[in-house]
């Protein structure tokens, strides 16, 4: 009998995420599969709890759902602090964990970006926000957020312990950035034409990074690239903490340029 994984979230159609984790489980050998589930945040408790119940391995979170999660989950300390959940294990008790920062900062390492020192401007507070400025600052970045309500971006910033602002800055803070990131939604299929940012606002020496990898080339990546500065997708984001997510589960090392593979092919198709 195969264990059943998946992930909840509102929209999910766009998900990559099971094309990633079934390629790993079939490289693997494993009698494992994984699907996505359209999940409103009124029914995430009743669709965790059911999950346990019939025997799930583990969840991955997305959004609109990762803030709330919290509130159901056993969560360790660094979600605990980050205030929202990418992961679920359903193995002996329902523990929650956040591996997006940790996925975001592998991505940029893979592009040859240490963050050490850079002064890193975030888009949004949601979930991935949160998670992403937490796992920057500790890792010695020079943070600040920006959300269009400034009262979530100020909130954000003070858990964290650095500087929130309203969107009405954001091409002052643009010009100070070493690091832009798009923590929203802003660019995802189908609204493939909206962007947080333009290209009269970037600077050539700006890494510009989109957590939207569906279309990989984003409206964003578009106008840093008409910019001259350097443009990441999301593609790295999700698989490494795809990856994350996949040893927490399992405790089996990840065949990564496998979930990579799939995630591109999928993308393609």
């Amino acid at each position: 009998m195969r264990t059943v994984f998946g992930v909840l979230g509102n929209p999910i159609e766009h998900s990559m995420s099971p094309a990633m984790h079934n390629a790993a489980f079939r490289e693997l050998g494993m009698e494992c599969v994984y699907h996505a589930f359209r999940v409103d945040t009124g029914s995430l408790e009743d669709a965790i709890l059911g999950a346990e119940a019939l025997g799930f391995g583990g969840l991955n979170i997305t959004v609109p759902l990762k803030q709330e999660a919290l509130n159901i989950v056993d969560a360790d300390p660094l979600a605990s602090s980050i205030g929202a959940v990418n992961t679920i294990d359903l193995n002996n008790g329902i523990h929650g964990y956040n591996t997006d920062g940790i996925g975001a900062q592998r991505a940029l390492a893979d592009a040859g970006v240490d963050i050490d020192g850079q002064r890193v401007l975030i888009v949004g507070a949601g979930g991935a926000a949160r998670a992403i400025g937490f796992q920057f600052h500790d890792q010695g970045a020079e943070v600040m957020i920006v959300n269009r309500t400034e009262q979530r971006a100020v909130e954000l910033a003070s858990a964290i312990g650095v500087r929130g602002f309203g969107m009405e800055r954001l091409e002052e803070l643009i010009g100070q950035a070493d690091v832009l990131i798009n923590a929203t939604s802003a660019g995802m299929y189908p609204k493939t034409s909206d962007s947080i940012a333009r290209r009269e606002q970037m600077h050539p020496d700006l890494t510009v990074f989109d957590i939207v990898y569906n279309p990989m080339n984003t409206q964003l990546l578009i106008e840093a690239e008409a910019a001259g500065a350097i443009g990441i997708n999301g593609v790295m984001m999700l698989v490494y903490q795809g990856a994350e997510a996949f040893r927490i589960w399992t405790g089996v090392e990840p065949p990564i340029n496998v979930m990579k593979n799939a995630v591109m092919e999928a993308l393609r198709s």
